[in-house]
């Protein structure tokens, strides 16, 4: 899921363009992109959508379908997910959960509606890092559930409010780091935030790069001029498959002759620098995110 690419549920003529293109992953959006009185045909949109998708299950084109609710706190939330709970939709993206129990209590409400829809599907839950609150908890939020797959940063509804600027780079650091490592312990993925500034390719890469060299498996996109940067950026480059395979190569002639440890290009490797080598590799030949593959195993 290098690219995630938001569509508003209010704009049904973007879904099959947004489906046919290059993005991993669309989030169908019945959040911040809809207004107030929009909501309810936005949910009617989704869910003919939906129903298309298992009808013609080739316009899903490998996507991952994603569907950003509204938060917990709205009034929106129940009809949000009674109306798009049904198969074909493999993540609830959830705004600004505030704590474990909410995040519990929207799982418990899927559990519900999965009964009488998708009795052998499992929806996951993919929640937005986007207050204080949630940051500071955030390995709390990432382990409240079984559901929960991943985190998703949102660094303009995290620093703006507070009066922090959204590029400000020690910020940024700061909050993928802080929210990376609560993903790691709670042995999910994190996901990066969307950057606003369409016309600006040379800052979405440079956000993008720190991401990856963060750990993030991809960054979501909200024009689809930004999907094609997302993945180029969230794949191995050439000298890092090449390291990877002199790694690889190198632990398994010491494993041969009773070595825990070698040494590659002068620096010494034992077995974390060898399960990302491993992980680097395997994304090559499956252009999956390396993170991400580990966490689809994990989970199987």
């Amino acid at each position: 899921m290098r690219s995630k690419l938001f569509v508003p549920g209010s704009r049904p003529e973007l879904f099959s363009k947004a489906f046919a293109g290059p993005a991993d992953a669309v989030s169908l959006d019945l959040e911040d992109s809809v207004s107030t009185e929009q909501k309810e045909q936005a949910r009617r949109n989704i869910v003919d959508w939906l129903e298309r998708l298992n009808q013609e299950p080739e316009l899903r084109n490998g996507k991952t379908v994603i569907v950003r609710i509204n938060g917990h706190d709205t009034p929106h939330c129940q009809d949000d997910l009674a109306a798009c709970v049904r198969p074909g939709v493999d993540l609830i993206n959830v705004p600004k959960p505030s704590s474990p129990a909410q995040v519990r209590d929207i799982s418990a409400e899927i559990t519900k509606l999965e009964g009488g829809r998708m009795p052998d599907g499992q929806v996951g839950l993919l929640l937005n890092i986007e207050t204080p609150q949630a940051l500071r908890h955030a390995a709390a939020l990432a382990t409240a559930d079984a559901r929960v797959r991943g985190l998703q940063l949102g660094l303009a509804d995290l620093f703006e409010p507070a009066g922090i600027a959204r590029h400000e780079q020690a910020a940024i650091e700061q909050a993928m780091f802080l929210t990376r490592l609560a993903a790691a312990e709670a042995g999910v993925y994190a996901y990066d935030a969307a950057f606003s500034d369409i016309a600006d390719a040379d800052g979405f890469r440079r956000e993008a790069a720190l991401a990856r060299r963060m750990g993030f498996i991809g960054k979501s996109c909200i024009h689809p001029s930004q999907v094609a940067l997302a993945n180029d950026a969230f794949m191995p480059t050439d000298q890092e498959i090449a390291l990877a395979q002199r790694i690889v190569e190198a632990a398994n002639r010491a494993r041969e002759q009773g070595q825990g440890v070698c040494v590659v290009d002068g620096k010494m490797i034992d077995a974390p620098f060898v399960q990302r080598a491993s992980a680097i590799l395997g994304a090559k030949m499956s252009a999956v995110p390396p993170v991400a593959q580990r966490f689809n195993q994990r989970q199987r």
